[in-house]
Protein backbone atom coordinates (compact mmCIF):
# COMPACT_ATOMS: atom_id res chain seq x y z
CA UNK A 1 0.00 0.00 0.00
CA UNK A 2 2.48 2.65 1.08
CA UNK A 3 4.65 1.59 -2.01
CA UNK A 4 1.64 1.95 -4.86
CA UNK A 5 1.06 5.64 -2.85
CA UNK A 6 4.86 6.77 -3.66
CA UNK A 7 4.71 5.29 -7.11
CA UNK A 8 1.84 7.37 -7.30
CA UNK A 9 3.27 10.20 -5.89
CA UNK A 10 6.08 10.17 -8.15
CA UNK A 11 4.03 10.26 -11.24
CA UNK A 12 2.26 13.25 -10.28
CA UNK A 13 6.27 14.81 -9.40
CA UNK A 14 7.17 14.11 -12.45
CA UNK A 15 3.58 14.86 -14.73
CA UNK A 16 4.31 18.41 -12.85
CA UNK A 17 7.00 20.07 -15.03
CA UNK A 18 5.38 17.99 -18.46
CA UNK A 19 2.32 20.11 -17.06
CA UNK A 20 3.76 24.05 -16.31
CA UNK A 21 3.04 26.68 -18.51
CA UNK A 22 5.13 28.18 -20.83
CA UNK A 23 6.78 31.26 -20.00
CA UNK A 24 4.80 33.95 -21.68
CA UNK A 25 5.22 35.53 -24.55
CA UNK A 26 6.95 39.10 -23.95
CA UNK A 27 6.03 41.58 -26.65
CA UNK A 28 6.52 45.76 -26.52
CA UNK A 29 4.15 47.86 -28.10
CA UNK A 30 6.41 51.70 -28.09
CA UNK A 31 4.50 54.16 -29.05
CA UNK A 32 3.81 58.13 -28.78
CA UNK A 33 0.77 58.05 -26.98
CA UNK A 34 1.50 61.51 -25.63
CA UNK A 35 2.44 63.63 -28.26
CA UNK A 36 1.51 65.40 -31.44
CA UNK A 37 0.26 62.02 -32.88
CA UNK A 38 -1.38 60.84 -29.83
CA UNK A 39 -4.49 59.67 -31.86
CA UNK A 40 -2.34 57.64 -33.80
CA UNK A 41 -0.91 56.19 -31.35
CA UNK A 42 -4.10 54.85 -29.86
CA UNK A 43 -5.33 53.76 -33.06
CA UNK A 44 -2.01 51.55 -33.28
CA UNK A 45 -2.64 50.54 -29.80
CA UNK A 46 -6.54 49.32 -30.23
CA UNK A 47 -5.32 48.00 -33.83
CA UNK A 48 -2.94 45.82 -31.85
CA UNK A 49 -4.73 44.18 -28.98
CA UNK A 50 -7.59 43.48 -31.55
CA UNK A 51 -5.32 42.02 -33.69
CA UNK A 52 -3.97 39.63 -30.99
CA UNK A 53 -7.65 38.63 -29.74
CA UNK A 54 -8.65 37.76 -33.93
CA UNK A 55 -5.03 35.90 -34.45
CA UNK A 56 -5.44 33.87 -31.48
CA UNK A 57 -9.14 32.83 -31.72
CA UNK A 58 -9.58 34.97 -28.42
CA UNK A 59 -7.13 32.89 -26.35
CA UNK A 60 -4.16 35.50 -26.18
CA UNK A 61 -1.84 33.11 -26.96
CA UNK A 62 0.44 31.00 -29.29
CA UNK A 63 1.57 27.23 -28.78
CA UNK A 64 0.68 27.38 -25.37
CA UNK A 65 2.32 30.76 -24.17
CA UNK A 66 0.50 33.34 -22.66
CA UNK A 67 0.58 36.63 -25.00
CA UNK A 68 2.15 39.52 -22.41
CA UNK A 69 1.95 42.94 -24.04
CA UNK A 70 4.24 45.63 -22.28
CA UNK A 71 3.22 49.25 -23.23
CA UNK A 72 6.10 51.54 -23.32
CA UNK A 73 5.12 55.88 -24.41
CA UNK A 74 8.23 57.46 -25.91
CA UNK A 75 6.15 60.76 -25.81
CA UNK A 76 6.93 61.38 -29.56
CA UNK A 77 11.18 62.03 -28.86
CA UNK A 78 13.44 59.88 -31.01
CA UNK A 79 15.69 59.39 -27.47
CA UNK A 80 12.87 58.43 -25.55
CA UNK A 81 11.90 55.70 -28.34
CA UNK A 82 15.34 54.26 -28.08
CA UNK A 83 15.53 54.43 -24.26
CA UNK A 84 12.27 52.43 -24.16
CA UNK A 85 13.33 49.90 -26.95
CA UNK A 86 16.90 49.01 -24.78
CA UNK A 87 14.44 48.71 -21.87
CA UNK A 88 12.66 46.68 -23.60
CA UNK A 89 15.16 43.93 -24.63
CA UNK A 90 17.31 44.68 -21.65
CA UNK A 91 15.17 44.64 -18.66
CA UNK A 92 12.01 43.41 -20.09
CA UNK A 93 13.34 40.58 -22.11
CA UNK A 94 10.86 40.77 -24.42
CA UNK A 95 10.74 38.28 -27.41
CA UNK A 96 9.72 40.88 -29.66
CA UNK A 97 9.25 44.16 -30.41
CA UNK A 98 6.74 46.84 -32.00
CA UNK A 99 6.88 50.09 -32.96
CA UNK A 100 6.68 53.36 -33.19
CA UNK A 101 4.71 56.45 -34.21
CA UNK A 102 7.14 58.45 -35.46
CA UNK A 103 9.50 58.06 -37.82
CA UNK A 104 12.60 59.76 -36.46
CA UNK A 105 11.82 57.54 -33.39
CA UNK A 106 12.01 54.83 -35.32
CA UNK A 107 15.26 55.43 -37.24
CA UNK A 108 16.25 55.75 -33.87
CA UNK A 109 15.18 52.46 -32.19
CA UNK A 110 16.97 50.09 -35.65
CA UNK A 111 20.31 50.27 -34.16
CA UNK A 112 19.22 49.02 -30.99
CA UNK A 113 17.27 46.23 -32.22
CA UNK A 114 20.35 44.80 -34.79
CA UNK A 115 22.55 45.73 -31.08
CA UNK A 116 20.33 43.11 -29.18
CA UNK A 117 19.86 41.02 -32.24
CA UNK A 118 16.32 41.18 -31.61
CA UNK A 119 13.19 41.65 -34.06
CA UNK A 120 11.27 45.21 -33.89
CA UNK A 121 8.45 44.86 -36.40
CA UNK A 122 7.92 49.17 -37.84
CA UNK A 123 4.36 50.07 -37.18
CA UNK A 124 3.53 52.63 -38.33
CA UNK A 125 6.24 54.73 -38.98
CA UNK A 126 6.55 55.57 -42.57
CA UNK A 127 10.15 57.16 -43.90
CA UNK A 128 11.61 54.95 -46.50
CA UNK A 129 15.06 54.75 -44.30
CA UNK A 130 13.58 52.60 -42.26
CA UNK A 131 13.62 49.61 -44.66
CA UNK A 132 16.32 51.65 -46.83
CA UNK A 133 19.88 52.72 -45.92
CA UNK A 134 19.29 52.90 -41.99
CA UNK A 135 17.78 48.87 -42.39
CA UNK A 136 18.94 46.22 -40.65
CA UNK A 137 17.94 42.62 -41.34
CA UNK A 138 15.66 42.06 -37.54
CA UNK A 139 13.94 45.05 -39.25
CA UNK A 140 9.85 44.01 -40.85
CA UNK A 141 7.65 46.51 -41.56
CA UNK A 142 3.82 46.27 -41.62
CA UNK A 143 3.29 49.64 -42.10
CA UNK A 144 3.40 51.32 -45.51
CA UNK A 145 6.79 53.50 -46.47
CA UNK A 146 6.44 56.91 -47.70
CA UNK A 147 7.22 55.55 -51.54
CA UNK A 148 4.23 52.84 -51.37
CA UNK A 149 2.24 56.02 -50.19
CA UNK A 150 3.85 58.21 -53.32
CA UNK A 151 3.48 55.09 -55.86
CA UNK A 152 -0.28 55.26 -54.74
CA UNK A 153 -0.62 58.92 -54.94
CA UNK A 154 1.51 58.67 -58.57
CA UNK A 155 -0.97 56.33 -59.93
CA UNK A 156 -3.77 58.86 -59.92
CA UNK A 157 -1.96 61.23 -61.17
CA UNK A 158 0.09 59.67 -64.47
CA UNK A 159 -2.42 60.14 -67.18
CA UNK A 160 -1.64 63.66 -67.92
CA UNK A 161 0.80 66.64 -68.12
CA UNK A 162 0.61 68.06 -64.34
CA UNK A 163 2.76 70.59 -62.71
CA UNK A 164 3.22 69.85 -59.34
CA UNK A 165 4.16 71.42 -56.07
CA UNK A 166 4.56 69.57 -52.71
CA UNK A 167 3.96 70.70 -49.11
CA UNK A 168 5.36 68.97 -46.52
CA UNK A 169 6.52 68.93 -42.78
CA UNK A 170 10.41 69.91 -42.41
CA UNK A 171 11.62 66.62 -41.08
CA UNK A 172 12.41 63.13 -41.98
CA UNK A 173 8.64 62.20 -43.00
CA UNK A 174 8.25 64.78 -45.47
CA UNK A 175 11.61 64.99 -46.69
CA UNK A 176 11.07 61.41 -47.59
CA UNK A 177 7.97 61.55 -48.42
CA UNK A 178 8.59 64.47 -50.93
CA UNK A 179 11.55 62.30 -52.51
CA UNK A 180 9.20 59.76 -52.73
CA UNK A 181 6.34 61.34 -55.07
CA UNK A 182 9.05 62.62 -57.33
CA UNK A 183 10.73 58.93 -57.52
CA UNK A 184 7.17 57.43 -58.06
CA UNK A 185 5.88 59.67 -61.09
CA UNK A 186 9.08 58.61 -62.65
CA UNK A 187 8.35 54.93 -61.89
CA UNK A 188 4.85 54.97 -63.11
CA UNK A 189 5.81 56.91 -66.27
CA UNK A 190 3.43 60.35 -65.10
CA UNK A 191 3.90 63.34 -67.76
CA UNK A 192 3.30 65.10 -63.93
CA UNK A 193 6.36 67.07 -62.77
CA UNK A 194 7.53 68.70 -59.76
CA UNK A 195 8.06 72.32 -60.53
CA UNK A 196 8.32 73.29 -56.59
CA UNK A 197 9.19 72.24 -53.13
CA UNK A 198 7.48 74.02 -50.24
CA UNK A 199 8.57 72.69 -46.42
CA UNK A 200 7.21 74.40 -43.66
CA UNK A 201 8.39 73.14 -39.30
CA UNK A 202 5.43 70.48 -38.04
CA UNK A 203 3.91 72.87 -36.02
CA UNK A 204 3.11 75.75 -38.78
CA UNK A 205 -0.92 77.00 -38.16
CA UNK A 206 -0.19 80.29 -40.52
CA UNK A 207 0.12 78.52 -44.37
CA UNK A 208 -0.39 82.24 -45.75
CA UNK A 209 3.53 82.53 -46.84
CA UNK A 210 3.91 78.66 -47.89
CA UNK A 211 0.64 79.00 -50.12
CA UNK A 212 1.84 82.31 -51.72
CA UNK A 213 5.19 80.99 -52.95
CA UNK A 214 3.41 77.62 -53.85
CA UNK A 215 0.70 79.53 -56.07
CA UNK A 216 3.64 81.71 -57.43
CA UNK A 217 5.20 78.59 -58.78
CA UNK A 218 2.29 76.84 -59.96
CA UNK A 219 -0.05 79.66 -61.46
CA UNK A 220 1.49 80.44 -65.17
CA UNK A 221 1.78 76.89 -65.61
CA UNK A 222 -0.05 75.12 -69.01
CA UNK A 223 -2.37 72.57 -68.26
CA UNK A 224 -3.27 70.96 -64.57
CA UNK A 225 -2.01 72.06 -61.82
CA UNK A 226 -1.90 70.07 -58.04
CA UNK A 227 -0.37 70.98 -55.03
CA UNK A 228 0.23 67.45 -53.32
CA UNK A 229 0.02 67.48 -49.55
CA UNK A 230 2.28 65.70 -47.63
CA UNK A 231 1.54 65.68 -43.77
CA UNK A 232 1.16 63.94 -40.25
CA UNK A 233 -0.87 65.41 -37.65
CA UNK A 234 -3.74 68.63 -37.93
CA UNK A 235 -4.05 68.93 -41.40
CA UNK A 236 -3.38 71.94 -43.83
CA UNK A 237 -5.79 71.72 -46.62
CA UNK A 238 -8.90 74.06 -45.07
CA UNK A 239 -6.56 76.97 -44.20
CA UNK A 240 -4.90 76.32 -47.87
CA UNK A 241 -8.53 75.87 -48.98
CA UNK A 242 -9.74 79.19 -47.90
CA UNK A 243 -6.92 81.02 -49.77
CA UNK A 244 -8.46 79.82 -52.72
CA UNK A 245 -6.36 77.81 -54.87
CA UNK A 246 -8.84 77.68 -57.21
CA UNK A 247 -8.80 81.41 -58.97
CA UNK A 248 -5.46 79.96 -60.41
CA UNK A 249 -7.26 76.73 -61.35
CA UNK A 250 -4.63 75.03 -58.60
CA UNK A 251 -6.26 71.52 -57.31
CA UNK A 252 -5.28 69.42 -54.34
CA UNK A 253 -4.35 66.14 -53.67
CA UNK A 254 -4.26 65.76 -50.16
CA UNK A 255 -3.78 62.15 -50.07
CA UNK A 256 -5.68 59.92 -46.68
CA UNK A 257 -5.48 61.06 -43.12
CA UNK A 258 -7.90 60.10 -40.19
CA UNK A 259 -11.64 60.40 -40.39
CA UNK A 260 -11.68 63.07 -38.39
CA UNK A 261 -9.74 65.10 -40.40
CA UNK A 262 -11.40 64.06 -43.66
CA UNK A 263 -14.70 64.67 -41.78
CA UNK A 264 -13.45 68.29 -42.11
CA UNK A 265 -13.41 67.95 -45.71
CA UNK A 266 -16.73 66.83 -46.99
CA UNK A 267 -16.90 70.84 -48.04
CA UNK A 268 -14.78 69.69 -51.07
CA UNK A 269 -17.20 67.59 -52.97
CA UNK A 270 -15.16 65.37 -55.62
CA UNK A 271 -11.88 65.81 -53.92
CA UNK A 272 -9.59 62.89 -54.54
CA UNK A 273 -6.24 61.23 -53.33
CA UNK A 274 -4.91 57.81 -52.36
CA UNK A 275 -5.28 56.34 -49.07
CA UNK A 276 -3.46 53.55 -46.75
CA UNK A 277 -6.55 52.14 -45.57
CA UNK A 278 -10.47 53.33 -45.32
CA UNK A 279 -12.60 50.92 -43.35
CA UNK A 280 -15.51 50.43 -46.52
CA UNK A 281 -13.01 49.32 -48.90
CA UNK A 282 -11.66 46.24 -48.57
CA UNK A 283 -13.56 43.12 -48.90
CA UNK A 284 -12.45 40.12 -46.68
CA UNK A 285 -12.85 38.58 -44.16
CA UNK A 286 -10.05 40.10 -41.52
CA UNK A 287 -11.74 43.45 -42.13
CA UNK A 288 -15.60 41.96 -41.96
CA UNK A 289 -14.65 41.32 -38.32
CA UNK A 290 -12.25 44.00 -37.40
CA UNK A 291 -15.00 46.39 -38.43
CA UNK A 292 -18.24 44.43 -36.84
CA UNK A 293 -15.64 44.31 -33.24
CA UNK A 294 -14.65 47.95 -33.53
CA UNK A 295 -17.96 49.10 -33.79
CA UNK A 296 -18.99 47.46 -30.58
CA UNK A 297 -16.34 48.84 -28.71
CA UNK A 298 -16.63 51.87 -30.06
CA UNK A 299 -20.54 53.02 -30.06
CA UNK A 300 -20.88 52.39 -33.81
CA UNK A 301 -17.63 54.34 -35.22
CA UNK A 302 -15.80 52.52 -37.31
CA UNK A 303 -11.99 51.81 -37.27
CA UNK A 304 -9.32 54.27 -38.57
CA UNK A 305 -6.16 54.57 -40.27
CA UNK A 306 -3.96 52.92 -37.97
CA UNK A 307 -6.24 50.88 -36.12
CA UNK A 308 -5.96 48.70 -39.28
CA UNK A 309 -2.45 48.94 -38.98
CA UNK A 310 -2.11 48.24 -35.40
CA UNK A 311 -4.04 45.08 -36.03
CA UNK A 312 -1.99 43.67 -39.30
CA UNK A 313 1.22 44.04 -37.16
CA UNK A 314 -0.45 41.93 -33.96
CA UNK A 315 -1.58 39.33 -36.57
CA UNK A 316 1.59 39.11 -38.86
CA UNK A 317 3.43 38.72 -35.28
CA UNK A 318 1.39 35.18 -34.28
CA UNK A 319 1.19 33.87 -37.85
CA UNK A 320 5.41 34.62 -37.76
CA UNK A 321 5.68 32.26 -34.20
CA UNK A 322 4.04 29.79 -34.87
CA UNK A 323 5.15 29.53 -38.22
CA UNK A 324 9.06 29.50 -36.46
CA UNK A 325 8.05 27.47 -33.33
CA UNK A 326 10.14 29.58 -31.85
CA UNK A 327 10.94 33.22 -30.97
CA UNK A 328 14.39 32.67 -31.46
CA UNK A 329 15.38 35.75 -33.26
CA UNK A 330 17.16 33.64 -36.56
CA UNK A 331 14.03 30.91 -36.98
CA UNK A 332 11.71 34.30 -36.94
CA UNK A 333 13.78 35.99 -39.63
CA UNK A 334 13.65 32.60 -41.70
CA UNK A 335 10.06 32.45 -40.97
CA UNK A 336 8.90 35.83 -41.77
CA UNK A 337 11.22 36.61 -44.94
CA UNK A 338 8.87 35.95 -47.71
CA UNK A 339 5.89 35.34 -45.35
CA UNK A 340 2.22 36.16 -46.56
CA UNK A 341 -0.73 36.80 -44.38
CA UNK A 342 -4.16 37.67 -43.94
CA UNK A 343 -4.81 41.79 -42.51
CA UNK A 344 -8.07 43.69 -42.74
CA UNK A 345 -5.99 45.16 -46.19
CA UNK A 346 -5.96 41.62 -47.80
CA UNK A 347 -3.12 39.65 -48.18
CA UNK A 348 0.30 41.42 -46.90
CA UNK A 349 3.83 39.35 -47.92
CA UNK A 350 7.37 40.30 -46.07
CA UNK A 351 9.80 41.22 -48.95
CA UNK A 352 12.64 39.15 -48.78
CA UNK A 353 15.20 41.40 -49.46
CA UNK A 354 14.17 44.57 -47.06
CA UNK A 355 11.27 43.00 -45.39
CA UNK A 356 8.72 45.85 -46.53
CA UNK A 357 5.07 44.45 -46.44
CA UNK A 358 3.86 44.80 -50.12
CA UNK A 359 0.08 45.61 -49.75
CA UNK A 360 -2.37 47.10 -52.10
CA UNK A 361 -3.81 50.82 -51.73
CA UNK A 362 -6.98 52.64 -52.88
CA UNK A 363 -7.70 55.87 -55.29
CA UNK A 364 -10.65 57.79 -53.58
CA UNK A 365 -12.98 60.48 -54.18
CA UNK A 366 -15.06 62.49 -52.00
CA UNK A 367 -18.59 61.65 -51.72
CA UNK A 368 -20.46 64.31 -53.06
CA UNK A 369 -23.42 63.93 -50.08
CA UNK A 370 -21.51 62.31 -47.60
CA UNK A 371 -24.49 61.57 -45.29
CA UNK A 372 -21.82 62.09 -41.99
CA UNK A 373 -18.28 62.12 -40.80
CA UNK A 374 -17.33 58.43 -41.60
CA UNK A 375 -18.90 57.45 -44.40
CA UNK A 376 -17.49 60.00 -46.41
CA UNK A 377 -15.07 58.37 -49.31
CA UNK A 378 -16.30 56.18 -52.40
CA UNK A 379 -14.12 54.08 -54.26
CA UNK A 380 -11.80 54.74 -57.33
CA UNK A 381 -10.45 51.67 -57.57
CA UNK A 382 -8.01 49.10 -55.63
CA UNK A 383 -4.19 49.84 -56.62
CA UNK A 384 -2.74 46.43 -56.47
CA UNK A 385 0.87 45.70 -55.12
CA UNK A 386 1.54 44.22 -58.51
CA UNK A 387 0.94 47.80 -59.90
CA UNK A 388 3.59 49.84 -57.24
CA UNK A 389 6.98 48.41 -58.32
CA UNK A 390 8.76 49.19 -54.71
CA UNK A 391 12.49 50.20 -54.72
CA UNK A 392 14.74 48.36 -52.89
CA UNK A 393 17.04 50.92 -51.73
CA UNK A 394 18.86 49.38 -48.96
CA UNK A 395 22.80 47.76 -48.67
CA UNK A 396 22.00 44.57 -47.82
Amino acid sequence: MIRRSFLALSGLLLAGPVAAQQPPLKVALIYSKTGPLEAYARQTEAGFMLGLEYATKGTMEVDGRKIQVILKDDQFKPDLAKAALEQAYGDDKVDIAVGTTGSAGALAMLPVAEEYKKLLIVEPAVADQITGEKWNRYIFRTGRNSTQDALASAATLKDENISIATLAQDYAFGKDGVAAVKAALAAVGSKAKVVHEEYAPQATTDFTASAQRIFDALKDKPGRKVVVVVWAGAHPLPKLMDLKPERFGIEMAPGGNLLPVMAGWKQFPGLEGAIYYYWGFPKNPVNDWLVTEYKKKNNGVPPDFFVAGGMSAAIALVEAVKKAKSTDSEKLIAAMEGMSFDTPKGTMTFRKEDHQALQEMYHWRMKKDAPDNVDLLELVRVIPASEMTLPIKNKR
